[in-house]
């Protein structure tokens, strides 16, 4: 089987560099290979074919044989790592926390171990005869995090 600490080196080696960012690594029990990457200026087909010239010249197929696919993240695929929530800064996020309350909003800040979404919330000041819509900050722990997610708007 693949050596997953000696994969993800050589990934990293490779985009070393770059705006290039590893998002995950997943290696099959038959050695079915699957690496996301992603980019702040976004990925390309090149730069994928680069990765996977580069590993297959560091893992020999005549010693093990495996089945590499090497991508970007999916634009509706969940966030997986810190770098993806600093991608998506004043973008419309969709976050679903473990007790299940859904958070949609803009990521307005990402911090060490926790972001913040600004949701809008309709509220109804004292004396006022309607509520008005106003953007309130809904921070969130990454470990409280069960999905989070780019939302797409045809605006």
């Amino acid at each position: 089987m693949i050596d997953k600490a000696r994969l993800t080196e050589v990934v990293e080696d490779a985009i070393k560099g770059t705006d290039m960012f590893l998002v995950d690594i997943r290696i099959s029990a038959d050695n079915r290979i699957v690496i996301e990457l992603d980019s702040e200026t976004g990925m390309d087909i090149d730069a994928c074919a680069a990765i996977t010239r580069r590993i297959e010249a560091e893992f020999d197929r005549d010693a093990e044989d495996y089945e590499l696919e090497v991508g970007s993240a999916g634009l509706t695929s969940p966030f997986k790592v810190k770098a993806q929530y600093m991608k998506n800064l004043g973008n419309e996020v969709e976050v679903v926390t473990r007790d299940g309350r859904k958070h949609t909003g803009t990521l307005a800040a990402v911090g060490a171990d926790d972001f913040t979404v600004e949701v809008p919330t309709k509220v109804r000041h004292e004396g006022a005869k309607r509520p008005v819509v106003e953007m309130v900050p809904s921070v969130i722990a990454f470990d409280n995090v069960k999905t989070a997610r780019y939302v797409i708007s045809f605006k």
